[in-house]
């Protein structure tokens, strides 16, 4: 028997891994992924961004996280008022977002938003690229408050009933429990920080989101869940690889974090 990742993975074989996880025709999906965790792969990332359209077929949506937190943010977070010339400077240097603004998402998000036919939400930090038959109604939306939320395109992906892929990744990669967290009434808080172009004039604007989990609660919420609904891990490739309902997963994940959170006595009072 051949071991794992002597062969390379082809494109067949990866709709057929997608297809044991549960991926089905007409689903809706958003990817996070890590290409090296699947061993090696014929053609790529972009391979396995073609596999995963296959795999849902032309009624079905495949979304990935194309965020740019750390390209389209405040160089000097802790200067307050009034910037020096050299905070100054620093900051005229941060790029306004834009559509073709390369993210660092890992190599098969970045293979679908490269694509011609690549539609992308247009938050400056936040930002979700999508193909497929629902790909225009996933981002169109956006909130620059609470930029997860239920205005963002994972509230689009949760009306549309979808599901999140995970490849190779755990929980803490798993945006849609900092959606959840968007929803719980002791959520952990941040601003964000970030330059826009409005009427012609490059301003900065602060507006508030969930703060950051740092591995403490989403693990363990994905796990109980994952036990809960009898999700079990399916190998493609070298990857564990799993598919996780979006409307059964929130009103799970909002109840656990709230309780997570109430016992830590972290968050909003």
């Amino acid at each position: 028997m051949t071991a794992p990742g002597t062969t390379p993975l082809t494109t067949a074989d990866l709709v057929e891994g997608w297809h044991r996880a549960g991926v089905r025709e007409g689903m809706a999906l958003i990817v996070h992924s890590s290409l090296s965790s699947l061993g090696r792969v014929e053609g790529g990332a972009a391979a396995v961004v073609a596999s995963l359209r296959e795999a849902v077929g032309p009624t079905g949506t495949v979304a990935v996280p194309a965020f740019t937190t750390d390209t389209v943010c405040d160089p000097a977070p802790g200067h307050s008022g009034v910037p020096t010339p050299e905070v100054a400077e620093l900051r005229s240097a941060v790029p306004l977002f834009r559509s073709d603004l390369p993210s660092r998402m890992g190599a098969v998000a970045e293979a679908l938003r490269g694509l011609p036919e690549s539609l992308r939400s247009s938050h400056p930090q936040a930002s979700v690229a999508a193909v497929g038959a629902h790909a225009r109604e996933v981002t169109a939306r956006r909130s620059l408050g609470f930029a997860v939320g239920r205005e963002s395109p994972f509230g689009a992906l949760h009306d549309l009933g979808g599901y999140v892929l995970l490849v190779g990744v755990g929980h803490n990669r798993n945006t849609f429990l900092h959606y959840a967290e968007t929803f719980a009434p002791n959520r952990r808080l941040k601003l964000r920080r970030f330059p826009m172009a409005i009427q012609g004039e490059r301003v900065w604007i602060e507006a508030p989101d969930v703060g950051n989990d740092n591995d403490t609660h989403f693990p363990v919420v994905g796990r109980e869940f994952e036990e809960q609904a009898g999700i079990r891990p399916v190998r493609v490739g070298t990857a564990d690889c799993r598919l996780v309902p979006v409307r059964d997963l929130i009103p799970f994940a909002v109840r656990r974090l709230t309780e997570l959170l109430a016992a830590d006595g972290s968050g909003a009072a």
